[in-house]
């Protein structure tokens, strides 16, 4: 499981690399359960609020509720 702290260091095209990687994995870890293997069952589960994560801070950064990583730390060496 990522921490929500460790996502928000990253930046948005990194953010959109790791939704990708991890909408793969979803993808295989359901095939795996389909095929009745029992701890692909619990790894979905946490992979699944992975990707809520990074979904949800990249719709913060489209809506311009959350500034990005990057942007912060660049706002904060400019002062």
């Amino acid at each position: 499981m990522t921490a929500i702290t460790e996502l928000r260091e990253l930046g948005v095209s990194d953010l959109e690399q790791r939704e990708r990687e991890l909408a793969e994995e979803v993808f295989r870890l359901r095939l795996q359960k389909s095929m009745g293997q029992q701890e692909a069952a619990n790894k979905l589960r946490r992979t699944r609020q992975d990707l809520a994560r990074v979904k949800t801070l990249l719709r913060g950064y489209a809506l311009g509720i959350e500034a990005p990583a990057s942007e912060t730390k660049e706002a904060a060496d400019g002062d």
